[in-house]
């Protein structure tokens, strides 16, 4: 792993916690991120479990600079040592100059991964099939799932085309949709296009009922999931 990523994630979720209203819901935020539970990260710290619970749950004192930097490198310690995953992930993210809030995970894949076997990953129902037969099997050679709502309230109409307008053979997967009609009609100014969008958390009965004629007039492939959120995340995280 690139030392000056990992120096920049860890000032930045360190800045996150400090600057927190409640840094110990932060820590416990991170922590769940990194998938790492309390008694792992306590080991690594030579601690108790109880001393991270406490933490968490605000029964010590707020942490200071020097235990929230042991908690950051304690996480990026455990995540090292089972390959980087998540750091790297995180990585891509702050790099892309996007927060983990508003951009939930951002991969590239090694190689281009058939868009069947990605809807396969996330329980997903194609409700518009994008490209056409002449063009041969469909794939997708990365992903970025985005928060709806964050993006929505957060970013400047630049930061929006930036995000949308940079994705191209690849899926965005929008989460905190009602319909889906926001994050639809922001990507008609987006070129190019991405290959897929998946909107997380709606049925297909309950998908904005222009939602079809949009995605076939710029020819992206349209899906719903209503898979929890964390299953989907793991099964992109299981794609090549």
């Amino acid at each position: 792993m690139d030392r000056s990523a990992r120096r920049q994630l860890a000032e930045h979720i360190a800045g996150e916690v400090t600057m927190s209203d409640d840094p110990g819901a932060t820590l416990r935020k991170w922590r769940t991120e990194f998938d790492v539970t309390g008694a792992e990260l306590a080991s690594t710290l030579d601690v108790s479990p109880s001393v991270v619970s406490d933490y968490e749950s605000g029964r010590r004192d707020s942490p200071g600079i020097g235990v929230v930097r042991r908690f950051v490198e304690g996480l990026l310690d455990i995540d090292e040592t089972r390959g980087g995953d998540r750091l790297r992930q995180f990585a891509r993210v702050l790099s892309a100059g996007f927060d983990s809030d508003i951009v939930q995970d951002l991969r590239e894949y090694p190689a281009t991964v058939p868009l069947a076997r990605f809807y396969d990953a996330v329980d997903a129902t194609e409700v518009v099939a994008g490209g056409s037969l002449e063009d041969g099997p469909r794939t997708v050679a990365g992903h970025t799932v985005i928060n709806s709502l964050e993006a929505i309230s957060r970013l400047s109409s630049e930061e929006f085309y930036r995000l949308y307008g940079q994705s191209t053979n690849r899926t965005l997967v929008f989460t905190g949709v009602t319909r889906g009609e926001g994050p639809l009609v922001a990507l008609r100014v987006a070129t190019p296009t991405p290959t897929a969008v998946l909107l997380h958390g709606l049925s297909e009965a309950e998908l904005w009922e222009h939602a079809p004629r949009l995605a076939r007039a710029d020819g992206y492939s349209l899906s719903v999931t209503e898979q929890p959120l964390e299953e989907t995340l793991a099964g992109l995280r299981a794609l090549p």
